[in-house]
């Protein structure tokens, strides 16, 4: 069965260049080679709610165990909280539609 990792998050003032340049250049093929798939990303400009939203999926609920519990995970982590803010995320199972909190 595959999951999902859903998460949102805030990017701290000023560092939207650097938020998004991070994004481009490690955030997404990292995620990528360690097996978690994007699938989608959302950008709140206006309204309530948090700033970003985005998706990934893997084949299951172990393999997305094991990402989560891997350094490579906890390294970009810990870059991407260099970014953002009110960072949170949680595991749905994957259903092929648009997912939310």
């Amino acid at each position: 069965m595959m999951v999902k990792l859903l998460m949102a998050w805030d990017i701290k003032d000023g560092r939207d260049a650097e938020y998004f340049e991070f994004v481009v250049r490690e955030w997404v093929p990292g995620i990528t080679k360690l097996g978690l798939q994007p699938t989608e990303a959302w950008f709140t400009l206006y309204g309530e709610g948090q700033q970003v939203l985005t998706g990934g999926i893997a084949e299951d609920l172990a393999t997305m165990k094991e990402i989560l519990n891997s350094e490579e995970w906890q390294s970009l982590q810990r870059k991407l909280r260099q970014y953002v803010e009110n960072y949170r995320h949680k595991i749905v199972r994957a259903t092929g539609t648009l997912q939310l909190f």
